[in-house]
């Protein structure tokens, strides 16, 4: 698709996996073939929340994904610390550069090392701009093994605007998506009963719009808690804000 196409695709798609689908396929064409996208929405002075709770889209192997991700080495990456002060695009020639003048730390350099055996060594990051205090999200764009930054750099030159564009509205489009976070899902009734609360009923009320008994709906409420590992019921209704998943229109 052209970059027009594109961005009708994006205004009108309704579901993450086929945005992503389509998206990996989009970045390829630039020469971009793995993607990782993270984002969190529980982000605080001293945390970027449970790793659980990121939304986290990637075409990545499962052995970069559990290396990268699962064991933590992503906490320590120095693109991500760019990412965390900084919007826009980064070229990891700034990795070179720290390689080059000796400044990095020594978690840097386990990452490094990682990158550099998984081939993950020449690309661009982009860091998207808050929209809120809580929140961060940021997309990494690697160039296939063996390829060299330079020749990266050439294509950033003269597309880089639109990979920029494109990056940044897919990412909007993500952030009003439903996410069902891994083994946090809620089922229909769980989501049901925390609209209800959204909306300020008592659990009496719940009880008769679901036809249910008071003891059940609690029930359905303290399983909803549990999936979203949270203490309260108002916990729950935000965090299920959050990921999109109250009041959903179900394909």
């Amino acid at each position: 698709m052209n970059l027009r196409e594109y961005l009708y695709f994006l205004a009108d798609v309704d579901s993450l996996e086929e945005l992503w689908a389509a998206h990996c396929k989009q970045m390829a064409g630039y020469g971009f073939d793995r993607l990782f996208y993270g984002c969190t929405r529980f982000r605080t002075q001293t945390s970027l929340g449970d790793p659980e709770d990121f939304t986290v889209l990637t075409n990545h192997c499962k052995a970069y994904v559990d290396g990268f991700l699962h064991s933590g080495l992503f906490f320590h990456a120095p693109l991500m610390h760019w990412a965390l002060e900084n919007d826009g695009a980064a070229s990891w020639r700034m990795i070179g550069q720290m390689m080059d003048s000796a400044t990095m730390t020594k978690a840097e350099r386990q990452v490094f090392d990682f990158n550099q055996k998984m081939g993950v060594s020449a690309g661009y990051t982009v860091s998207f701009k808050l929209v809120s205090a809580r929140s961060k999200g940021a997309i990494s764009l690697c160039a296939p093994k063996g390829t060299r930054q330079s020749k990266v750099e050439a294509v950033w030159d003269e597309h880089g605007e639109d990979i920029h564009l494109m990056n940044s509205i897919a990412h909007l489009r993500i952030l009003s998506l439903p996410y069902d976070p891994p083994n946090r899902s809620l089922t229909s009734r769980q989501r049901e009963a925390l609209e209800w609360v959204g909306d300020g009923k008592t659990m009496q009320d719940i009880a008769v719009l679901m036809g249910l008994s008071t003891a059940t709906v609690e029930k359905h409420l303290r399983l909803a808690r549990e999936k979203l590992s949270v203490e309260t019921t108002a916990q729950a209704v935000l965090k299920a804000a959050m990921h999109n998943q109250m009041f959903k229109v179900e394909a």
